[in-house]
C-alpha cells in the first residue's frame, strides 16, 4: 500500500486507508486545524523530531471505558484518604486541572527523553495552542505543595484522547487519572482513547477494540456538547451510600 502524502491544504484522507500497522498518512504540517480534523477522525500524530508528521488510526484501539476503571487496593485506600481531606485547603494532595499544562507535558516529554520521546518541542507548542484554544486539557496531583504527576490529552465532543501522563511520586498519575474518570463519568463521557496497547494500560482496565468500534463510538460522542472543564481544584464525587 503506496502511503499517502497530504499537502497542508489537503484534508487527510480516511482511517480506512490505513496500513497494516496503522499509518494512514504523512506531511508536514501540524496545527492547531490540523490536530482537530484529526482527532475528529480518530487519528494522531506520532513521529520523531526531524520526521514528517506522522498521522495513526492503529487498529485494533485500546480503549478505557471509564465504566471498567480498575483501581488497586492501595490506589482505592489513597483516594479514600484523599476524599476525607479534599475540601481542606491544607490537604497533602491536591489534584487540580489546566493549572499547569505546559509543565505537565514537559514532564511528560522528560520521562521519555533518554528512550527518544515522540513529545518534541514542536509537539509541545502546537499543543500547548490546542490547550489555549480549550481543547486539549491537563490534570495534575499536586504533593505537599509540588506536582508530583499528572496527564494531558484531548477533548471532543463527549470524547476524551488520552496523550501521556507522568508521576513522579509513586501512584501521582494514577491519582490523577482517577480524578479525570471520575470527573467524565459524572459528565456523561463514557471513553478514553488509549491508542496503542500496553501491559500498564491493561493494568487499569483498557483493552484493545476493533477500529471500527472505535470510530463508531467517536462519530456517536461527537455531536454531544462537551463538558464543562473545571479550572482548578478537582474533587471526587461522594460515593454512593450502601
Amino acid at each position: 500500500m503506496t502511503l499517502v502524502w497530504v499537502a497542508p491544504d489537503q484534508a487527510l484522507p480516511s482511517p480506512a486507508q490505513a496500513t497494516p500497522e496503522g499509518l494512514v498518512a504523512a506531511g508536514l504540517d501540524l496545527s492547531v486545524p490540523r490536530l482537530l480534523e484529526a482527532y475528529s477522525q480518530g487519528m494522531f500524530p506520532w513521529y520523531s523530531p526531524g520526521d514528517p508528521v506522522l498521522w495513526w488510526c492503529p487498529d485494533p484501539r485500546m480503549v478505557l471505558d471509564v465504566r471498567e476503571f480498575r483501581v488497586s487496593r492501595s490506589l482505592a485506600k489513597k483516594l479514600r484518604q484523599i476524599r476525607r481531606r479534599q475540601h481542606e485547603p491544607d490537604a497533602p494532595v491536591a489534584v487540580t486541572c489546566n493549572q499547569a499544562f505546559d509543565q505537565v507535558i514537559a514532564h511528560c516529554a522528560a520521562l521519555r527523553a533518554k528512550a527518544g520521546t515522540w513529545i518534541s518541542a514542536e509537539i509541545r507548542q502546537v499543543y500547548g495552542a490546542l490547550h489555549r484554544a480549550g481543547h486539549a486539557h491537563s490534570i495534575e496531583t499536586w504533593m505537599d505543595g509540588q506536582l508530583a504527576g499528572g496527564l494531558y490529552g484531548v477533548s471532543l465532543g463527549r470524547f476524551f484522547f488520552g496523550e501521556s501522563m507522568f508521576a513522579l511520586r509513586t501512584d501521582a498519575s494514577k491519582i490523577a487519572l482517577a480524578h479525570l474518570v471520575d470527573f467524565l463519568q459524572g459528565a456523561g463521557v463514557r471513553h478514553i482513547d488509549c491508542q496503542q496497547e500496553t501491559r500498564h494500560l491493561a493494568s487499569l482496565g483498557a483493552r484493545p477494540v476493533p477500529r471500527d468500534d472505535f470510530l463508531n463510538a467517536l462519530a456517536r460522542a461527537l455531536p454531544e456538547t462537551p463538558p464543562a472543564w473545571p479550572q482548578g481544584r478537582m474533587r471526587l464525587r461522594e460515593e454512593p451510600a450502601c
